[in-house]
């Protein structure tokens, strides 16, 4: 028997050369690759050089604030992608109206169920909130309370039964209710804003940068003051639907708690930051 009839057939062995050629990288591949390590290498080293300015610094507080003036209202809808629209990517919060609402009193804990973590926010809220609608150019105050909003169905079983063990029941549904109204006399003592603090150079390695500040407007002093950056490490990828700036929200100085779907824990940063140096006023 000849040394090579324990060989696979011609056409295998054709194959088994073509995927070890085929799947190999080509000299241009490789390139791009060698390419794509130093921008990401480039891009970590000027990201850890903007993560040594980063965190919160809180020169100040205030107790018993009764309301605050938003300076700037977010965006309502939420960018995860557009890579120089400098509408802080950081700081992205809850979107448009409910910017407003998150830094009232109690919309927090009705529109949350179960015991918090140990450890979380507060998130109290203030009696009120004012802010300027850029479509008239007013300012409004907003309050918030839970209300009741509609009646029961008294028809469901549910409801039947339960009037039948307790005739008292409640058929009212309630719901967090937010009202708006132009806003009385001055405007609040204490305002808070926010800034995209990116550069060009940064947004082209994808990294973003925000400035978050609390401000007495009567003395024009800034109580305090959160810097964070972040870096998307896909370096503006989308395959697979990615979304470079949510992704980002889990590569970041400071971080948001976790490094897995961070950008879900974006929402009310801007509270609890306001929260830690302007104390809500409790109600009596």
């Amino acid at each position: 028997m000849r040394l090579g009839s324990h060989l696979p057939p011609a056409p295998v062995l054709a194959l088994i050369a073509c995927l070890s050629g085929c799947l190999s990288p080509s000299a241009a591949e490789r390139a791009e690759l060698a390419v794509q390590r130093q921008r990401l290498e480039v891009a970590e080293a000027m990201f850890q050089e903007r993560c040594k300015t980063a965190g919160e610094k809180i020169h100040r507080t205030a107790e018993n604030v009764e309301g605050v003036l938003l300076m700037k209202l977010r965006p309502s809808n939420i960018n995860d992608g557009n890579q120089f629209a400098m509408d802080d990517p950081y700081g992205s919060d809850l979107g448009g109206d409910g910017y407003i609402v998150s830094f009232l009193r109690g919309s927090h804990q009705a529109n949350t169920r179960g015991t918090p973590r140990p450890g979380a926010p507060p998130r109290i809220g203030y009696l009120f909130v004012e802010a300027v609608d850029p479509t008239d150019g007013k300012r409004y105050r907003y309050t918030g309370s839970v209300k009741a909003v509609r009646r029961k169905d008294v028809n469901a079983e549910n409801v039947r039964r339960a009037l039948a063990e307790n005739p008292a029941y409640d058929l009212n549904v309630y719901a967090y209710v937010v009202d708006r109204a132009p806003a009385p006399g001055a405007a609040p003592r204490y305002g808070i804003t926010y800034d995209d603090i990116s550069t060009r150079e940064e947004r082209e390695y994808w990294i973003a940068g925000s400035s978050l500040r609390v401000i007495d407007l009567k003395t024009g002093e800034v109580m305090a003051e959160r810097i964070g950056y972040m870096m998307d490490r896909g370096q503006g990828a989308t395959w697979g639907g990615r979304a470079p700036w949510l992704l980002a929200a889990n590569h970041a100085c400071p971080g948001f708690g976790t490094t897995r779907h961070a950008a879900a824990a974006q929402g009310r940063q801007a509270q609890d930051f306001a929260e830690k140096v302007l104390k809500p006023r409790m109600e009596e």
